[in-house]
């Protein structure tokens, strides 16, 4: 089956039952994100969240970058990777979804090193001076580009950045698209591959993750 077409629920079970055991707040967050938001979809989820752990785990990170927070799942995977003193900052605007991850964080063993702030991450990138480690970033797919630009300086040699559904259902594949979001994703992983400060890989999870390490 080609990843672009309808995916396979039963590799799905095969891929989620020879992965590590997703932890109980995670189950309860993914339950109550399908229950009570409009597009539960837009949630990590299991085999990404793994991924996102185990990358973090890796690294230690002292400081971590989220930006699109929506309920909080993948911020959760993030913090389980972080060192001992280490710092999680998520941005997102959407206050009406807000109570679900303050709910979720406050639960957490993470709720001190987790700084969610209601904010523009545009604005926040152009007054910071922090550098991080770790970067992960789903949020509003017409600013991956500027993003882009803005965490470059955030970052140092190591630093790992990821961006979410750079594949946007197999619509960068398409020729002279007319579609704003896909053009603009296809900018960016134009940008991206061109980038002689960075070494990239796309990774066909999902939606596709573009993971780039930091020279």
């Amino acid at each position: 089956m080609s990843y672009f077409e309808e995916k396979d629920p039963e590799m799905d079970r095969y891929l989620e039952t020879h992965a590590s055991n997703e932890p109980d707040i995670l189950k309860k967050l993914r339950r109550e994100t399908y229950q009570k938001t409009t597009q539960p979809h837009m949630i990590s989820g299991y085999q990404q969240g793994r991924l996102l752990t185990i990358i973090s785990q890796m690294l230690r990170p002292e400081k971590i970058l989220e930006i699109g927070t929506f309920t909080g799942y993948a911020t959760l995977c993030l913090a389980e990777g972080l060192a001992e003193e280490g710092r999680l900052i998520t941005l997102d605007v959407n206050e009406d979804l807000a109570y679900l991850p303050r709910k979720y964080f406050g639960e957490s063993r993470y709720a001190h090193q987790i700084d969610f702030k209601i904010e523009d991450a545009k604005d926040f990138l152009k007054t910071t001076d922090e550098i991080f480690d770790l970067i992960f970033i789903d949020a509003d797919k017409e600013n991956y580009t500027e993003y882009f630009r803005l965490i470059k300086d955030r970052t140092r040699s190591g630093s790992v950045i990821m961006f979410d559904n750079v594949l946007w259902y197999g619509k960068v594949l398409e020729e002279n698209s007319k579609q704003k979001s896909t053009q603009d994703i296809k900018l960016l992983n134009d940008l991206i591959a061109k980038d002689d400060d960075f070494e990239n890989l796309i990774l066909p999870l999902r939606d596709g993750v573009n993971f780039l390490r930091k020279k």
